[in-house]
């Protein structure tokens, strides 16, 4: 006879064991990263998130499945890091809706958690892809759907799911061409898979183990070129609907569709009164239309991604300096520091490096949160700085394409304040956003005005390849320098200054102005001035300037406007 069901004190040995799996095979995670860099940090994200969820449940002491489930939900919530982190946080909030509900699990809540699991986690990412961590977890709730009624122990239930989700990542490379030529399955279906593994083994009454050895990845290499080109839709379009009549999940459905039908990037998350939006189309009216269909409208806002740019200067020099003075008075009085007014607005900016990280200051940025490329912060981090921030108005910066989504879960976990993410992938862009403020603009003004300037801004970074590989049908060896630009690899030589001219071929256009490198700490300041002013002999019409950024594992951030 088998085991029917699982109790709490169950689910939670499985789950700590399944984050304990993870961070044994974090680095393997890691290194299955696409880009060979030396910061893959899928394995590092997806554990950071999770332990933050084990933390929580380590602390509690006969636990029932609601505790349980709350512990689990809400730590991985606000713990993840990276979209790898944030996706496996909605995926274990999904989860954990349907568990915390009953006193015990048996085949048939475990089949619908699953499929909870994976309608939260696909209704939190703009427009998913497949052959990522969600198709895995999508195959794998289909196939426990399919086998319901005919499957009614534990032990077959996860037979069929593990080898359902073991067959899912290997496919991967299959639906995501990037994975096949780089050699690789995808990082965060793996990560997922190692935690299910690890869950397992602990109903097995097996304990991770830590003598773990990297699996060899066997995958046919393609030889033809990955196409980089996506279509492009011309407008953010982002609405709230207060909803005034039942909203059925074929409403859901048939509107989600619709919205598809209009663009893409799309986000799409439905409460109990309320949807939230966000699409990128070529007819925002068509979007607002059909979300009155099933109320009143909120927090409408457009952003045009094809606006020319408009350089606007924030005078941010002369508030520091007013700052100080204002510091300086208080001492000379012996007046105490007043208590802090709830500021208009206030900026959040996720960098590291020391002259990034001063930068961002000189500029009027209120908290900078340490992290980015090598270190994606998590949701918690995003609050905590949006709390000190302290203002009615709070734009946040994530300045990495890896951090975007966690800034959005901090705004909307954010009720005491209005929170606008600014979608800025690199640190130039970030540079841009605020720079394009300008006090005289409202908030939500601010926010069109400086997500359309970023559209403008090129961004490319410098570091070396950890492995050999291929990746746009170009071959990678191992210590070669790589030049990744916004949509892809865009240059491979040996050395810095073989690499940035070949970059800048391909980034500087007859509308390109100025030129700025950020060195990073291994990278000197005279090589970045002498570089520099060979960029300057070559782009007459370009201003260029190196500033120091400090920021680690990039040599230099390159950033044309």
């Amino acid at each position: 006879m088998g085991t029917t069901s699982i109790k709490a004190d169950m689910l939670r040995r499985m789950f700590l064991c399944g984050a304990k799996n993870l961070e044994i095979k974090k680095e393997w995670i890691n290194d299955l990263n696409v880009f060979p860099v030396p910061d893959g940090d899928t394995g590092t994200n997806m554990t950071l998130t999770i332990k933050s969820a084990a933390d929580e449940v380590e602390r509690l002491e006969n636990a029932n499945m609601d505790a349980l489930g709350k512990a689990i939900s809400s730590g991985s919530l606000r713990g993840a890091r990276g979209n790898s982190g944030v996706i496996l946080s909605q995926l274990l909030r999904g989860f954990t809706k349907v568990v915390r509900e009953h006193n015990s699990l048996d085949v048939r809540v475990l089949t619908e958690a699953m499929q909870k699991a994976v309608e939260t986690a696909y209704k939190a990412v703009m427009k998913p892809k497949e052959g990522t961590i969600l198709t895995v977890a999508r195959m794998m709730a289909v196939k426990a759907a399919e086998a319901d009624g005919t499957v009614k122990t534990m032990e077959e239930f996860f037979d069929l799911v593990l080898h359902e989700g073991d067959l899912a990542l290997a496919t991967t490379p299959e639906l995501l061409p990037v994975l096949k030529e780089a050699g690789v399955v995808d990082s965060g279906g793996a990560g997922l898979m190692t935690v299910i593994h690890g869950a397992v083994d602990a109903f097995y009454g097996l304990e991770p183990q830590e003598d773990f050895t990297a699996p060899k990845v066997e995958i046919k290499r393609t030889e033809a070129p990955i196409s980089t080109d996506e279509i492009t839709f011309g407008y953010c379009t982002e609405f709230i609907v207060k909803l005034e009549k039942e909203f059925s999940e074929e409403d859901e459905e048939e509107m989600k569709s619709y919205l598809l039908s209009l663009g893409d990037s799309l986000v799409f998350v439905a409460g109990d009164d309320m949807v939230k939006v966000h699409v990128h189309t070529n007819h925002p009216g068509r979007a607002f239309e059909k979300g009155l269909e099933y109320g009143q409208l909120t927090r409408m806002k457009v952003d045009n991604m094809r606006e020319e740019h408009q350089e606007r200067l924030f005078n941010s020099s002369e508030v520091a300096a007013a700052k100080k003075e204002e510091e300086k008075l208080r001492k000379s009085l012996n007046v105490p520091a007043a208590e802090k007014e709830r500021k208009e607005v206030a900026f959040v900016a996720v960098t590291v490096g020391d002259g990034l990280t001063a930068l961002f200051k000189q500029l009027g940025v209120d908290e900078v949160i340490q992290g980015g490329q090598t270190m994606n912060p998590s949701t918690q981090d995003v609050l905590d700085a949006i709390k000190r921030a302290h203002a009615k108005d709070v734009f946040v910066l994530p300045n990495n394409k890896n951090v975007i989504l966690t800034a959005n879960q901090a705004r909307d976990l954010t009720e005491d304040c209005s929170v606008h993410v600014i979608p800025t992938s690199s640190v130039p862009q970030g540079i841009c956003a605020v720079i394009s403020f300008a006090p005289e603009r409202s908030a939500d003004e601010n926010a069109s005005v400086m997500a359309s300037e970023i559209a403008n801004v090129k961004s490319g970074e410098v570091t070396y390849a950890v492995r050999d590989t291929s990746i746009d049908g170009v071959k990678i060896c191992e210590g070669d320098i790589m030049g990744i630009g916004d949509k892809g690899l865009l240059a491979v030589g040996k050395s810095v200054e073989e690499v940035i001219p070949k970059m800048l071929e391909q980034m500087v256009d007859d509308e390109s102005s100025v030129i700025s490198i950020y060195n990073g700490a291994d990278y000197s300041d005279e090589d970045a001035e002498a570089l520099a002013d060979e960029i300057a002999d070559k782009y007459p019409d370009c201003d260029v300037e190196a500033t120091n950024g400090g920021q680690p594992v990039f040599y230099c951030i390159i950033s044309v406007e």
